[in-house]
């Protein structure tokens, strides 16, 4: 991971993956933590073996098991770095400093203290499916949906993620309302699953995104092979 020939690209450089290898279950999120000062999660795969490809991390989790680890929104779902996977043997590598080359494998103490006084504080979740935290996205999450095999598709801002009870971390994305509510903040009412809606396809950070809002051919060449991949 610290080989000098390797290459740290910023988060908008990010090639897009296009299907998810199947991963064990992850343990059930107790509380999430989230990352404002920009840390990245690097990965690798073997079609570019000499560089590191980073993407912005959502929050830090505890896990019911007791690890700390970061999340990131991949694909059809948030997942831990460890489950991260591409069709590339694509892995977690570690995680990186913004503007500089300090590069570490485990979660900051900073949140894995804060993540000790928050259960220390609220309990750990009760069974039931009733939302225990709601976290503001910070890194540009968006949803991408399409009912017709991707011929057309339609992006939704992600506003916030909801940690469930059950463990379950929900990305909330906001539809028209009358009154509308402005601005719209976690826990509004006009918040519903993305995952829920009938033509939820996939997650992309802002850098993709924002390529498939200019219609950059080569990001909806991507997209078409994803809908080929499903």
């Amino acid at each position: 991971m610290t080989s000098a020939h390797r290459q740290h690209p910023g988060g908008d450089s990010n090639v897009v993956p296009f299907s998810p290898r199947r991963k064990a279950a992850q343990p059930p999120i107790l509380r999430l933590s989230p990352e404002y000062d920009g840390i990245e999660l690097l990965y690798a795969n073997d079609q570019h073996p000499d560089t590191l490809f980073s993407l912005k991390i959502l929050a830090w989790a505890r896990l019911a098991n007791g690890d700390t680890v970061a999340m990131v929104p991949w694909l059809k779902t948030p997942v831990t770095a460890m489950a991260l996977a591409d069709p590339l043997n694509g892995r977690w590598e570690g995680y990186r400093l913004p503007g500089s080359d300090y590069l570490f494998v485990d979660a900051p103490e900073h949140k894995v203290q804060e993540l000790d006084a928050a259960i220390r504080f609220f309990g750990k979740p009760q069974p039931g499916t009733q939302s225990v935290q709601e976290i503001p996205d910070t890194i540009g999450t968006h949803a991408v949906f399409s009912a017709d095999e991707f011929h057309t598709i339609s992006l939704m801002e992600v506003v916030s993620w909801r940690l469930h009870a059950d463990g379950t971390l929900i990305a909330m994305v906001a539809e028209e309302s009358d009154p509308v509510e402005t601005p719209v903040l976690p826990g509004a009412k006009c918040l519903v699953s993305a995952q829920e809606k009938e033509d939820f396809q996939y997650f992309f950070q802002h850098g993709i995104a924002n390529r498939l809002k200019e219609r950059d051919p080569e990001a909806l060449a991507a997209v078409a092979m994803l809908a080929t991949e499903r």
